[in-house]
């Protein structure tokens, strides 16, 4: 029995272990009301990364967060990314959604700070290493060349992919 349990611990831990070294940074690049799917589609990827045991400082949130408080929202403080049947009551994505950096802190110059592991950003950063699996998220409008953020200029092909290189290099 003792022994069944040593080996039930080790799995555990070994679980944990490889949930603890995979990272996420998920970014909702608009702001506004019209744009109600970008930060409800992040805040939903982000309640599937916690539900499959990524640890919440492993998951670095960038959204403006204008939506859930909004006028406009008819259900206020709630964020819904997927409509349900009449009576069905849909789930709230926003409920235990941290989003670590809001309003005029979502950059391009924060997305690549964090990505890259700069400090400078003011909050949390990839601290990732080669051993590390790292899923990007960005949730919002973009071009050839380039994603759309809420602030400031755009995040352009050339600087997420020396982002990347930045990144693979540590």
């Amino acid at each position: 029995m003792y022994k069944r349990y040593l080996q039930l611990s080790a799995l555990a831990a070994a679980t944990q272990a490889a949930a603890s070294d995979h990272w996420a940074v998920i970014v909702a690049g608009s702001n506004q009301f019209y744009n109600y799917r970008h930060q409800a589609d992040t805040c939903h990827a982000y309640q599937i990364f916690k539900a499959n045991g990524i640890p919440e400082d492993h998951i670095i949130h960038l959204a403006y967060d204008d939506i859930a408080h909004n006028p406009s929202n008819p259900f206020p403080g709630q964020l819904f990314n997927k409509p349900t049947p009449a009576g069905t009551p849909g789930v709230d994505v926003y409920a235990g959604c941290k989003i670590d950096y809001k309003g005029n802190t979502v950059t391009a110059d924060n997305v690549v700070k964090v990505l890259t592991g700069d400090t400078s950003a003011g909050g949390p950063v990839l601290q990732s290493n080669a051993n590390s699996d790292v899923f990007f998220y960005f949730s919002d409008h973009g071009a050839p060349g380039l994603v759309a953020m809420p602030v400031g200029p755009y995040l352009y092909a050339d600087q997420l992919h020396q982002a990347f290189l930045t990144m693979h290099s540590k």
